[in-house]
C-alpha cells in the first residue's frame, strides 16, 4: 500500500532546488510534481512550523513529517473546525509542528495529549471516522545518520561547548533534519489505518465560583469540600495512603 518511490518522489523537493532540465524526463518529472501540488492538500511549509517552534531540530522534523504524512493518509485538509483530531503521545517539539500543519490545538479540544513519552501519533478524521496510526520506527537513529551529533550534543547541553563546537553541532543537526525530511515515510514510520473511538467535540461548561480563592472555575473540573465547590489547587486531597 505505501511505495517508497512514490514517497521519494514527494519529498524531493524539500532538499534540492528544482534547476529547469531540457530533457523529456524531467519535463515529465516537473509536470507530475505540478499536479501532485495542485491537486493534492496543500500543507503548511516547514519554515511555517519553525518560526511557531522557534528552532529547528530533529524531533520538530519528526512531527512536521508525521503531520504531512497524516495529512495526505486521510486525504484530508487542514482543520478548521475540529473535523480533524490528532491524538499525541508526547509533549516534545514534534507536537508543535503537529498543532501547526494539521490545525489541531488544545484551545479548539482536537488536541489530546497522552503522556506515554512515545512518537506515536493518531489522526481521525471526523468526517469519515477514518483515522491513521504513526509510529516511529524503532530502527530510526538519529546517532545512525551522524554519531558525531551525539557527542557535540553532550557537551552543548552540559555548557562545555566552545564556539567552534556550538557551531559544528547545529550545522550537524541542519544536516540531520535534512536527512529526516528526505527519508521516505515508510522508512521512518509505521503506518497502520486503524479504527479509532471518535472523542466527542469540545464541551462548554458553565463556571462555579471556588468557596476558597474566589476565582471561577469551570464545574467540569471543580470539586466539593465541605459542602462547597473548590478548585483543583485549593482542594485538599483526603487519603489514608491506598
Amino acid at each position: 500500500m505505501h511505495k517508497e518511490h512514490s514517497h521519494e518522489h514527494e519529498h524531493h523537493h524539500h532538499d534540492h532546488d528544482h534547476s529547469h532540465e531540457h530533457s523529456h524526463e524531467h519535463e515529465h518529472e516537473h509536470e507530475h510534481e505540478h499536479e501532485h501540488h495542485h491537486h493534492g492538500p496543500k500543507i503548511k511549509s516547514f519554515h511555517e512550523v519553525v518560526e511557531f517552534h522557534g528552532h529547528t531540530c530533529p524531533g520538530l522534523t519528526i512531527g512536521y513529517r508525521a503531520a504531512e504524512t497524516a495529512i495526505k493518509e486521510l486525504s484530508a485538509e487542514r482543520d478548521i473546525d475540529e473535523d480533524l483530531v490528532a491524538i499525541v503521545e508526547n509533549d516534545a517539539c514534534g507536537v508543535d509542528a503537529i498543532q501547526v500543519v494539521t490545525g489541531c490545538t488544545v484551545g479548539k479540544g482536537n488536541l489530546i495529549f497522552k503522556d506515554h513519552g512515545k512518537n506515536v501519533y493518531t489522526f481521525i478524521d471526523r468526517k469519515n471516522d477514518k483515522a491513521v496510526r504513526i509510529a516511529l520506527k524503532d530502527t530510526f537513529s538519529i546517532d545512525e545518520i551522524d554519531p558525531e551529533m551525539g557527542r557535540l550534543r553532550s557537551k552543548v547541553m552540559s555548557g562545555e561547548a566552545d564556539e567552534s563546537e556550538k557551531y559544528q553541532f547545529d550545522r550537524r543537526k541542519e544536516g540531520v533534519c535534512s536527512r529526516i525530511m528526505g527519508l521516505p515515510a515508510e522508512r521512518l514510520f509505521d503506518i497502520r489505518h486503524v479504527e479509532a473511538e471518535v472523542p466527542k467535540k469540545a464541551m462548554i461548561f458553565r463556571s462555579v465560583k471556588c468557596s476558597k480563592c474566589g476565582e471561577m472555575v469551570s464545574e467540569s473540573r471543580a470539586r466539593v469540600q465541605d459542602g462547597g465547590f473548590v478548585c483543583i489547587p485549593c482542594f485538599e486531597e483526603y487519603t489514608r495512603g491506598w
